[in-house]
């Protein structure tokens, strides 16, 4: 029974876009209870991963009520993987951040709120995409990896996924 569950969600593309956008919002859910819960503040590059892990899975479910065939497919899975390659480049700068000896931890700056009223968008995301203090610090691990060492293996994960449905390599071929 269960291979046949997951031939049928291969062949189907509105049960594997419902998949993807099921797995986002699992995703930003843990990141809410990681702030709310747990009281782990997010630091910049936290909301940007947040960002896009939310815009893979508005892509996704649009695409499951959309529900296309053919070129539209390819067109979703292009986008996909297009926002969770940018989250990735974040989460990626967000590790290399962590990974840094505490002597080259870059200063901690002010925080995004600030950052959004005070200078243009541009600018803001320049700064935050730099990183600072607080974007170096590790507050929760499991099996070794950080927060954003996990969400870099998620968007990864998801890029993988789209370029997948770009080449017609998944979700039935009609």
């Amino acid at each position: 029974m269960q291979s046949s569950v997951v031939h049928n969600l291969l062949r189907s593309p509105r049960a594997f876009f419902t998949a993807g956008f099921m797995l986002c919002l699992v995703a930003l859910m843990t990141a809410l209870y990681f702030q709310f819960v747990m009281g782990l503040e997010p630091c910049p590059l936290c909301i940007f991963q947040r960002v896009f892990m939310l815009g893979v899975g508005l892509l996704f479910l649009v695409a499951a009520v959309h529900n296309p065939h053919g070129f539209g497919r390819r067109i979703y899975g292009g986008l996909v993987a297009l926002m969770a390659g940018l989250g990735a480049g974040v989460a990626g700068r967000h590790v290399w951040l962590q990974s840094l000896p505490a002597d080259q931890v870059p200063e901690c700056g002010v925080d995004l709120d600030y950052m959004l009223q005070a200078f243009p968008i541009t600018k803001t995301i320049r700064l935050v995409l730099r990183g600072s203090g607080d974007c170096a610090e590790v507050m929760w691990t499991f099996l070794g990896l950080s927060i954003p060492g996990w969400t870099l293996i998620m968007f990864s994960g998801l890029t993988l996924f789209g370029l997948l449905l770009v080449f017609g390599l998944l979700a039935g071929k009609r």
